[in-house]
């Protein structure tokens, strides 16, 4: 990204949908999200807005896939670079899910994936690798 000192998000940055589906064979992979990054306080603060119930799953594994997506939020944040200083309230607004293939992996690589939307959103694209032509 950039090495200049920044902090995320520079603003509120609502309704970042994101999709992961992998679909390349067996285990297959699917969650939806739709997530807000706010400005806090320092760290990262993890909140749920009402996802508690998805028609046919238990609270414990709507539970579990909310843990995972706020693990791979987590983890996408602590790599940015050294000069970001993350102050983010993270709201996850809704969720769904497919019978066979959601599971907490596919919500942990969503979390990532929410953070590097949030990311383009905020800053746009990373800059691209200029070619040499020489």
């Amino acid at each position: 990204m950039t090495t200049e000192p920044r902090t995320f998000p520079p603003r509120p940055l609502r309704d970042v949908k994101v999709t992961y589906a992998r679909q390349a064979g067996c285990p297959s992979f699917f969650a939806q999200v739709v997530v807000d990054f706010e400005p806090w306080e320092q760290g990262v603060e993890f909140e749920v807005a009402d996802t508690s119930t998805v028609p046919g799953w238990s609270a414990e594994e709507v539970s579990e896939l909310r843990q995972a997506f706020g693990s791979g939020v987590r983890e996408e944040l602590a790599e940015l670079d050294p000069g970001t200083t993350v102050a983010v309230a993270v709201i996850l607004r809704s969720i769904k899910v497919h019978e066979v293939d959601s599971h907490p992996l596919a919500f942990r690589h969503a979390g990532r994936l929410a953070v590097r939307n949030a990311l383009v959103e905020a800053y746009g694209p990373p800059p691209r690798p200029r070619r040499d032509r020489t």
